[in-house]
């Protein structure tokens, strides 16, 4: 078989779940997002609950030894070609938490797609998804047009409680995210693959 034939590797794409709090809403998108992408074959999905993670909340000095549940979430990130971060919307902004977290990280998010998938009232998550875009973009990654906002996400249950309903918007917005995820993915990967990126 030729090489330009040749079958190519899944792109490893980690779902982060950004929130922590009591009753939150977030693996309910999570799951419904990680599903609609595995439904894609050149996708291999890894969902990562930051409530799970242990991460702490203090960051250490640049130089210092990371603490084994950062060192543990580095490897799964490190390997990831593409991220969806999942959030919600607290007071016109996303959780401290998924701060904390990003901020662990610096190399893992370089040079890579980050979809933004985010949750609340009316807006959406409109005004979370906005800041996260600044922040990774600061970071080096690529944030992907577009995204997936669902508001008054409570209103799309089903009536055996299901969500979301089949007519929600998010269901079409999730298919094109996916798409322009699966574009930046390939592209970004080829392109670290030819050369390093320049981060400084």
């Amino acid at each position: 078989m030729s090489e330009d034939r040749a079958p190519r590797r899944a792109l490893r794409t980690v779902v982060i779940i950004g929130s922590t709090r009591a009753g939150r809403f977030g693996p309910t998108v999570a799951g419904w997002f990680a599903g609609r992408a595995r439904r894609r074959a050149e996708l291999c999905v890894d969902v990562v609950d930051l409530a799970e993670a242990g991460l702490p909340d203090a960051l250490v000095e640049d130089g210092d030894p990371r603490p084994a549940p950062v060192g543990a979430l580095a490897t799964r990130l490190a390997a990831a070609d593409a991220f969806v971060v999942v959030t919600p919307e607290y007071n016109r902004s996303f959780p401290a938490p998924l701060k904390t977290a990003i901020d662990w990280f610096h190399e893992e998010w370089r040079a890579k797609p980050v979809a933004i998938v985010s949750y609340g009232g009316e807006s959406g998550g409109l005004y979370a998804a906005s800041q996260l875009r600044e922040v990774f973009t600061e970071l080096h990654a690529v944030a992907v047009p577009g995204g997936v906002g669902v508001a008054r996400y409570w209103e799309q249950f089903t009536a055996d409680g299901a969500w979301p309903k089949p007519s929600a918007p998010c269901n079409t917005d999730a298919a094109a995210l996916l798409d322009r995820l699966t574009w930046w993915a390939h592209a970004l990967r080829d392109a670290r693959a030819l050369r390093p990126y320049p981060a400084s």
